[in-house]
């Protein structure tokens, strides 16, 4: 990052809109004392002193407001500023996401500890996102009471919030220590000769000083630790296997046939391809397509005893009602691996409520109590009858997917109601698939006031309303595979926290819940960039993280990659939706929680909550709280082991993981993907 000056360039307008629309995360400043001492139209014979301050301020709002709008990351405005022009900057800042600094600056001598801690009250009340403190420091005791304002304001306010140190050679080390103490980052010059004030750092140094020998990944910024090739290769992200799966299917149920170009393969796309075939549908593969003549199915057109789903909690959910509606007799559903021990909840209650049933292979029916949880294999016979019927959506989306796949094929037509809806994204995913195969459903979501006043919300959804139209057949279509997001947000995460990434093949306007990945890095202070339109490659590289919250219950495949990255962010950062995580391929929350106590990081479940007490780059560097390395347990679970190689480019020693060779059930190609974004 760094710090744009506009008292002392000489920048026009239009050099601020250019300069300020970088990527790089930049701080807006401009002191209006120094614009009053060197600003020519201010060196005029016969202009009074409160003139001359008057119009320096309205350059200063002019000038700040100006690289607000172009994309200032922070703008800084002193504390002795005019109240009105500060009030308009800080409205603007607001208004455009720019982190508002008010700071103060003595560079005569350090108060006492009771006035530090009135200037920085001060600030606070005049709208201070983050608060700067800059003294001159005679003597060590100067820079202890500067010090202490960490500790002080930690207790008041929370850490990141506060930038103190002290000028002169006395207060040299507190230009580093204050990174130690939390401040969000901290000040140095390009050069030597560049020092804007007596102390002041080189930013190559302080950068040798601070990171050591620290190999960052992709391209490092930091002047003087540049890689020999700053050149970052974008990396190709695989296809949403959320999006690879329904479709394939619904190509094998179609009458014609279909290619879907931009396949990859993964142990889940795989078992769906397996799927199709099993049901009768012709399935070849050209380089990234695959091209599927479809059965053109109708209800009773299948006659299978038994079908494999793989590893595949989707492929499992969205079969048991097609296979209810597609098969004249029962068929027994198996699968394998993590699958065999991840109970179904709710799927009977829901298959009843159409007149399907389902049993556990073994024979077990009825309640799902204790003991007789439905699990694979079961045994399901159909067919669904059409109708209206009320279901409980807060086990997941998957099961209801396979019912809007399944039921346009009955005779009549049928309404869905889905009550405490969870994953919605996923749903609609189905929807936009169905569509494109030539299926029509309406749909209507639905909630109380805080919905409607959100404008459609997804996390404020209470109830969702299916009508899909009976007697419909499925038509062939050529439709290209989006990138996978949930993949992607493993690199977006190391290039955020470790330096730098750049990915292609994903699409901003996806359906996925796990482009909320842009979201939360946003909102942590993420440097995001994205060229060429909503499909162009996406860069990410590091800035100053801090504390973030988000409600992930649509989208709990993120779950393990975002704690890692808010063990490294600023403050305390919750993750609601942890009830989202039972029934994956481990018990995530529990796998989440023993990642993070053997790595050292300080995170508790409260409620539906995760809460992770995280700390800066800079600061686990300097105080030796990085990740330990050692034996790891990936829980057989693919997210895991990706997750604990984002955390491992941090840490201490070697991460060993038991298995990771499970990632093949998502993306086969992580490993060799992830030693190339390292060796970037």
């Amino acid at each position: 990052m760094a710090e744009i000056r506009l008292d002392r360039c000489p920048l026009s307008m239009e050099d601020i809109d250019v300069c300020f629309s970088s990527d790089v995360p930049l701080v807006a400043t401009c002191r209006i004392e120094v614009i009053m001492e060197n600003e020519p139209s201010l060196q005029v014979e016969g202009i009074t002193p409160q003139s001359r301050e008057i119009k320096a301020a309205q350059i200063a709002e002019k000038r700040l407001c100006r690289a607000i709008e172009a994309g200032a990351r922070y703008v800084d405005v002193e504390l002795e500023a005019p109240k009105q022009m500060s009030k308009r900057v800080r409205g603007m800042a607001h208004e455009n996401g720019t982190v508002f600094i008010r700071s103060y600056h003595d560079f005569e001598r350090t108060d006492s500890f009771e006035a530090l801690k009135a200037l920085v009250e001060k600030c606070r009340y005049h709208g201070a996102d983050v608060v700067k403190i800059v003294t001159m420091a005679h003597s060590q005791e100067d820079v202890d009471r500067v010090m202490s304002l960490y500790d002080w304001d930690a207790k008041e306010n929370g850490t990141g919030r506060l930038i103190a140190f002290c000028m002169g050679d006395a207060g040299r080390e507190s230009r580093l220590e204050c990174l130690r103490r939390g401040a969000p980052f901290t000040y140095a010059a390009l050069v030597a000769e560049d020092a804007a004030a007596p102390g002041q750092w080189p930013a190559a140094d302080m950068a040798k000083a601070v990171y050591g020998d620290f190999r960052f990944v992709g391209s490092c910024s930091v002047p003087g630790m540049e890689n020999e090739d700053s050149a970052v290769t974008a990396l190709q992200m695989p296809s949403s296997k959320s999006f690879a799966q329904r479709a394939i299917i619904a190509a094998a149920l179609a009458d014609g046939v279909s290619h879907l170009r931009g396949y990859t393969h993964c142990g889940d796309n795989d078992a769906a391809v397996d799927v199709a075939r099993a049901i009768g549908a012709e399935v070849n593969m050209d380089g990234n397509e695959l091209t599927i003549k479809g059965i053109a199915a109708s209800l009773g057109s299948v006659a299978l005893p038994e079908l494999h789903v793989g590893e595949s909690g989707l492929l499992t959910r969205m079969m048991l009602p097609l296979m209810a509606q597609l098969s004249e007799t029962p068929v027994t559903v198996t699968g394998e691996k993590t699958l065999l021990e991840r109970p179904l909840t709710g799927a009977s209650e829901i298959m009843e409520a159409f007149g399907a049933k389902v049993k556990n292979a073994s024979g077990a029916s009825g309640p799902e109590q204790e003991g007789n949880c439905l699990k694979v294999p079961f045994e399901v016979t159909g067919p669904l009858s059409a109708g209206r019927a009320e279901v409980s959506g807060k086990h997941g989306s998957q099961l209801i997917s396979g019912l809007l796949m399944a039921l346009p094929f009955a005779g009549r037509n049928s309404s869905l109601i889905v009550h405490e809806p969870k994953s919605i994204p996923y749903m609609f995913i189905t929807l936009e698939v169905l569509k494109k195969f030539g299926i029509k459903i309406g749909n209507e979501m639905l909630g109380g006031r805080d919905f409607l006043e959100s404008d459609g919300d997804w996390s404020l959804c209470t109830e969702m309303v299916f009508k899909i139209k009976g007697g419909q057949m499925y038509k062939a279509a050529d439709i290209d595979l989006e990138g996978d997001w949930s993949a992607a947000a493993n690199f977006l995460v190391a290039g955020a926290i470790f330096g730098k990434a750049e990915l292609q093949g994903l699409d901003t306007t996806s359906l996925q819940a796990d482009l909320s990945i842009m979201d939360i890095l946003m909102d942590a202070g993420a440097s995001l960039s994205q060229l060429d339109g909503e499909k162009g490659n996406i860069t990410v590289q590091r800035a100053p993280l801090g504390a973030f919250s988000v409600d992930a219950s649509n989208c709990p495949d993120l779950f393990p990659v975002i704690s890692v990255l808010a063990a490294f962010c600023q403050g305390t950062s919750r993750i609601a939706g942890v009830g989202r995580l039972a029934n994956k391929e481990s018990d995530r929350a529990g796998a989440i929680l023993e990642m993070m106590s053997q790595m050292g990081f300080s995170a508790d479940i409260e409620g539906d909550e995760l809460v992770v007490h995280g700390k800066p780059l800079a600061q686990r560097l300097m105080e030796g709280s990085m990740p330990k390395g050692g034996h790891y347990s990936s829980h057989h679970d693919h997210r895991m082991v990706m997750a604990l190689k984002v955390a491992g480019l941090g840490a201490e020693s070697p991460i060993i993981i038991d298995d990771e060779a499970c990632v093949a059930k998502s993306f086969p190609g992580f490993l060799e993907m992830f030693g190339r974004l390292c060796n970037n």
